[in-house]
């Protein structure tokens, strides 16, 4: 995957500068997507309504892509048939990374490398992992594609002079 571009957000009442000097590396954000157990996906609905769950998935920095999976039949497997647009973002509220793109459903087959990596992560036997990856391969499984991401520190001295927003 090619890594982003690093640019500031439109923040400037915030006290965020143009300039790029002291930005977050992606590096920080891979880190905290890779580590993050339990992550917010938003979906909307076709009369507009946003829709956040919690999920698990797994960020693979290899290619760059956030899977997950969900019930064919629930709320946002729904909204993603009609509005691919979505938002995932990791459950710290001090440093903050919220992924934007496109989910699409991808083949169990295909999403191997991932679906293993999701039930190592998720599950510490290999019976266990066995079980989980029957599960969620019965599932649909959708990939986030990103578009853009934000990095925040929630903190007085870095909220202004680190939030980056990166973009593909």
């Amino acid at each position: 995957m090619t890594t982003p571009r690093s640019e500031r957000p439109e923040m400037a009442a915030y006290g965020v500068p143009d300039a790029l000097e002291g930005v977050l590396p992606w590096s920080w954000a891979e880190e905290r997507l890779s580590a993050c157990r339990n992550f917010w996906v938003v979906s909307v609905a076709p009369d507009g309504r946003p829709h956040a769950m919690p999920v698990w998935g797994i960020w693979l920095p290899d290619p760059g892509t956030f899977t997950f999976s969900c019930a064919p039949t629930s709320r946002k497997a729904r909204n993603f048939a009609t509005n691919p647009q979505a938002t995932v973002a990791v459950d710290h509220t001090v440093e903050v990374v919220v992924v934007e793109g496109t989910v699409s459903p991808v083949d169990p087959v295909e999403a191997d490398e991932a679906l293993t990596a999701y039930v190592a992560k998720y599950w510490d036997t290999e019976p266990e992992r066995d079980e989980g990856k029957a599960f969620v391969g019965q599932n649909l499984v959708l990939e986030l594609t990103p578009e853009r991401a934000f990095g925040i520190i929630e903190d007085e001295v870095d909220f202004s002079q680190r939030a980056t927003r990166w973009v593909w």
